[in-house]
């Protein structure tokens, strides 16, 4: 349109950043030049994988029925749905066609009264046999060829290679067999063709699959609803109209109108109107959140009551719920460092088991079994697929991952869960993370002949350039009053001790004792004020004016009320929990005995909290720090897992291995748990993958496995690993 012509000319830098995402960001890889399927969970080559983009990141596919599954899970489903019913179909023919020979055999010479053999010559047993198993081979197969066909394109040998491998060689076989016998070696009877072992193979294979992506759908269900929340279209006010355009094409800057009932489509500020709005299916927050004029929307949330006009701060790729889609994409299909091993012992192993398949071949045949041989390479062809390997890891990070997004808690990726099993120490910084970050003003104690008023009055004049939630309390305080403040020039924020002003062209100063030392005032005659205070657990300051000291001012934060349960969760669960702040030891002290924390590091500015996990670390503890994510940055990056407390709307900022969506801090336990719980998944799945392959590949060569048994056992061993994810759903978060 002309509208969107017009503003694009008029900032065109402005647009493509916000309209676009980066097509930097790809699907994590675990090695250069490699990546990991999201589907199945194998490492494969860039260069020649299938590719498909979603919200600005590219993804790499072992075959088209993984890219398949990832771009319509639904359509899929469906077509597998019915290569299934065609393999099974054939399969229970087959059955039924065989118990009805040897009925007719146990008949005696009645079965060759109705049995046409004589008749038409040409369908003999083994033509019966070709003429059911064709379309199983080939129609319920398909997938598996041209999967095949991917992996020899990329030269990448996957699970379908090897499948098509098998029941080809057994099919093809048994075509010569039927109808070409001299060709063979050894003189073979058309009662030994195993048109039935390639029927049987595909049969169990699609059904094992069938059931796995049936779970998976129901595990990986989190994305898909995060997908869900954003709408189709929007609302917005273009050249003074009203007009509904799809979603995608909403800008920066834009007005938005939401009506009731209807989702937000992007993140923004609330211009008109008031509402509740129902964040639950984004940040977990059961209770409808009030909106009016100034307060932020997150984009994907249910708008419930009023009409709200809003302008846009963020859309597409970067809103919030984008960012989250993106977090937890990411950590599915991110890989712990025991699943790495695994991947490059994956990456020898198939072309391994295709030599030992051809050696087992071999020997069975120079041993003077032709038929024996054939069946050893079909069964550890079969039986050796790695695909319970290759699933070990994303089938329990998808569920996990999941699991935690439902419940407001975002991890970033498999490392995180590796650290997070291994945590002995969580470090909680106190304000606005075991506090609610909103203090107020309990106590004006003025020294000689000073009024509270003016106490009040010089310090909140100080505290008007701060942003420190300490001195919005105090600004509020005079506000609340209504007192008239002095002209400020000169401000000065000192971090870790207070601020510094000039007022009515003399300095004043307003924080801890140290700063009033350093300037050669003295605190004595507060002293006993303070240390009463402080006792309290309350955050004493001292003012002072033209070098007088004219009393003193404390600011309390409350705890949250979830704080003391949250840090008696970690203590049951044998972790150590540190308090650090920057107050000073008497008042740190009293609020960790009330909140039931024995080890206190006080008197820390903002500056040395890296220093202190840096030095806990180097005792040899493995530090988790909970802090808000801005402020506390750096310590969340030095930290073996940060993690941050945030809201929606803060994601895209934070820093931290773990993210808390809801702003609980009992959510820091639940997260270290469901990390514990999903990576002890993680390690039975690798366990039971590898041991089923070592076992089973060795029987299989000495001639101890049926093909058909091989690949029942193949697909159950997938199966139970999809089945044992699953069950991460079941663990309950909240238990103390």
């Amino acid at each position: 349109s002309t509208h969107c012509l017009q503003e694009f000319e008029a900032d065109p830098a402005k647009h493509v950043h916000a309209g676009t995402a980066p097509h930097a960001h790809t699907a994590p890889a675990t090695i250069e030049g490699k990546a990991k399927d999201p589907i199945c969970g194998m490492v494969i080559d860039k260069s020649g994988a299938l590719t498909t983009e979603r919200a600005g990141r590219t993804y790499y596919f072992c075959s088209t029925g993984c890219k398949l599954t990832f771009d319509s899970p639904e359509r899929e489903l469906k077509a597998m749905r019915t290569r299934v019913a065609v393999a099974l179909s054939g399969v229970l023919v087959l059955a039924v066609m065989r118990a009805a020979v040897f009925l007719g055999l146990a008949g005696g010479a009645m079965t060759l009264t109705w049995v046409p053999f004589d008749v038409l010559p040409w369908f003999t047993w083994g033509v019966w046999m070709m003429i059911l198993v064709t379309p199983v081979q080939f129609i319920g197969g398909w997938g598996f060829y041209k999967g095949a066909w991917q992996s020899i394109k990329t030269r990448t040998i996957n699970m379908d290679f090897l499948i098509a491998l098998g029941t080809s060689v057994a099919y093809f076989y048994s075509v010569a067999v039927v109808f070409f016998p001299s060709v063979l070696p050894v003189a073979v009877e058309e009662r030994q063709s195993y048109f039935e072992v390639s029927a049987v193979i595909i049969a169990f294979v699609l059904l094992g699959k069938y059931m796995e992506e049936i779970i998976k759908k129901r595990s990986s269900a989190a994305v898909r609803k995060l997908m869900d929340l954003k709408p189709a279209t929007a609302r917005v006010i273009r050249d003074g109209q009203e007009m509904e355009v799809p979603a995608e094409s909403v800008m920066v800057d834009e007005i938005v109108v939401v009506r009731p009932g209807e989702k937000i489509p992007a993140d923004g500020v609330v211009l008109e109107g008031s509402s509740s709005v129902n964040e639950a299916m984004l940040t977990g927050e059961a209770m409808p959140v009030e909106k009016s004029s100034g307060a932020k929307v997150i984009g994907g949330t249910l708008n419930q009551a009023g009409v709200l006009r809003f302008k846009t701060t963020r859309v597409g790729a970067e809103t919030a719920l984008a960012q989250i889609i993106k977090l937890v994409e990411e950590a599915q299909a991110s890989s712990a460092p025991i699943q790495r091993i695994a991947d490059q012992v994956t990456g020898y192993f198939v072309p391994a088991v295709v030599l030992v398949a051809f050696a087992a071949f071999a020997g069975w045949w120079l041993m003077g079994n032709f038929p024996q041989g054939l069946m050893a390479f079909i069964a550890v062809l079969i039986i050796s697929c790695p695909c319970a390997l290759g699933i070990a890891t994303p089938a329990a990070l998808m569920v996990g991952v999941g699991k935690g997004a439902e419940a407001g808690i975002l991890i970033r990726g498999a490392e995180v869960l590796e650290r997070a099993r291994q945590l002995t120490t969580v470090v909680f910084d106190k304000t606005g993370t075991l506090t609610r970050g909103e203090p107020n003003v309990t106590d004006i104690v003025p020294i000689a002949h000073h009024s509270e008023e003016e106490l009040l009055r010089f310090a909140a004049a100080v505290e008007q350039g701060s942003e420190h939630p300490l001195g919005a309390a105090i600004v509020r305080a005079g506000k609340h009053r209504n007192l008239a403040l002095p002209k400020v020039s000169d401000f000065t924020a000192i971090a870790g001790h207070g601020a510094r002003a000039m007022l009515e062209g003399k300095p004043a100063l307003l924080g801890n004792r140290r700063l009033l030392q350093q300037e050669g005032i003295t605190t004595n005659q507060a002293e006993d004020s303070m240390t009463r205070l402080e006792a309290q657990g309350k955050t004493a300051m001292l003012l002072a004016y033209d070098g007088t000291l004219l009393g003193v001012i404390a600011v309390a934060d409350t705890l949250k009320p979830e704080a003391r349960e949250a840090v008696q969760s970690l203590v049951q669960e044998g972790i150590e929990v540190i308090l650090l702040t920057g107050d000073n030891p008497r008042t740190a002290n009293a609020i960790a005995h009330e909140l039931g924390i024995e080890h206190v590091i006080a008197e820390v500015l903002p500056g040395e909290k890296a220093q202190v996990i840096h030095d806990l670390q180097a005792q040899g503890k493995v530090v988790a720090m909970v802090g808000d994510g801005v402020n506390d940055a750096p310590a969340l990056a030095t930290a073996d897992v940060g993690i941050a407390i945030g809201s929606g709307s803060d994601v895209a900022k934070e820093t931290g291995g773990i993210i808390l969506v809801r702003n609980d801090v009992r959510d820091v336990a639940a997260s270290i748990r469901l990390s514990r719980a999903t990576l002890r998944k993680i390690k039975q799945n690798l366990f039971w993958a590898f041991i089923y392959n070592t076992v089973s590949i060795p029987v299989a060569a000495f001639g101890f496995l049926n093909p058909i048994i091989a690949a029942a056992a193949m697909a159950l061993s997938s199966l139970s690993v999809i089945v044992n994810s699953a069950l991460l759903k079941r663990e309950k978060l909240s238990e103390i």
